[in-house]
């Protein structure tokens, strides 16, 4: 574990007991108050206290996945406000109406279970401080997604990853291959550092991955190169915001004339690719750094070549 991560758990706890500290009178009060004033931080520090204090995860949840409930949270605040809902006597109906109009305005199906799981986090620290006793989205379940996970994003080709690479400059160049052949998420990738590359090893640290882990990436010849290329600096290897990142990513596609698919489908083609080269889903999965060795099968989905093969035979 990092100095900078254990200074941020620190400080993620020590914010916490802020809340826990107070007497449970206080501590209701205060968020009535926020509740009251629509005060979105203050309403935030108390949810993340209680995911700190009694999540599974405790202080080694994700920056990631704090965002992401933080944004959740938000989002239902302005609607709530704009629809003048009483945030502590909200009904079950307030949660439906709430979760399909997030639906109706085009939110993909894992973005909006991230939105339910927050707003859930939400009410469960409301009550926490014993400043209601609802539950509305409790009950609550979002459309179920009828396209197959392997046909919602498909991965870029190899032509149109060469494509990509050939039209970038040195600094897109390792981010994609970061992507395309390390397997790292987009995040990851923003975050890597020079420390955490091992050329003599040939691999790469991944510190903070999806739920906080850790993992090893093995790294072949071609992202060795890209990354001797790049600048030595402070802070991240790659550097920008992730907003930044995509816009690179767009006018990028556009100049190779690719159609974009963001950068997971850089992801998915490392996989694709591992897979298609006879690579085990034990493999897959230890590279892309899934937990279930079930989530790596959908890169067997998309490689089809053996299919088709037999198909063609017919």
């Amino acid at each position: 574990m990092t100095l900078a991560l254990d200074v941020l758990r620190t400080t993620t706890f020590d914010r916490a007991k802020t809340w826990s500290d107070l007497n449970p009178e206080e501590r209701r009060r205060r968020t009535v108050v926020a509740v009251r004033d629509q005060d979105a931080d203050t309403l935030w520090s108390l949810t993340e206290a209680y995911l700190t204090l009694h999540g599974s995860s405790g202080t080694a949840i994700s920056p990631r996945t704090l965002k992401a409930y933080r944004w959740a949270i938000n989002r239902y605040l302005t609607y709530a406000g704009a629809q003048a809902v009483n945030l502590l006597r909200a009904s079950s109906s307030d949660g439906v109406r709430f979760v399909r109009t997030v639906e109706a305005e085009g939110l993909s199906a894992s973005s909006t279970r991230v939105q339910l799981a927050g707003v859930r986090l939400f009410y469960a620290a409301l009550r926490w401080a014993d400043a209601t006793q609802v539950a509305p989205f409790n009950d609550v379940k979002p459309v179920r997604e009828k396209t197959a996970a392997w046909d919602k994003r498909s991965p870029y080709t190899h032509d149109e990853v060469q494509a990509l690479l050939e039209h970038a400059d040195e600094r897109m160049q390792a981010l994609i291959l970061l992507c395309a052949h390390g397997g790292l998420r987009i995040s990851e990738a923003l975050a890597l550092r020079r420390v955490d590359i091992n050329l003599d090893g040939r691999e790469l640290t991944v510190r903070h991955g999806k739920g906080g882990k850790q993992r090893r990436v093995v790294i072949g010849d071609t992202l060795i190169r890209a990354l001797n290329c790049l600048p030595e600096q402070q802070g991240s290897l790659i550097g920008g915001s992730y907003p930044a990142a995509v816009e690179r990513l767009r006018r990028l596609c556009h100049r190779a004339g690719v159609a974009y698919r963001g950068y997971h489908a850089l992801r998915h083609y490392a996989g694709t690719r591992l897979t298609r080269e006879g690579a085990s889903l034990d493999d897959v999965a230890r590279h892309l750094g899934h937990s279930v060795l079930e989530t790596a099968r959908i890169y067997a989905k998309w490689n089809d070549d053996n299919l088709r093969r037999r198909v063609g035979q017919w």
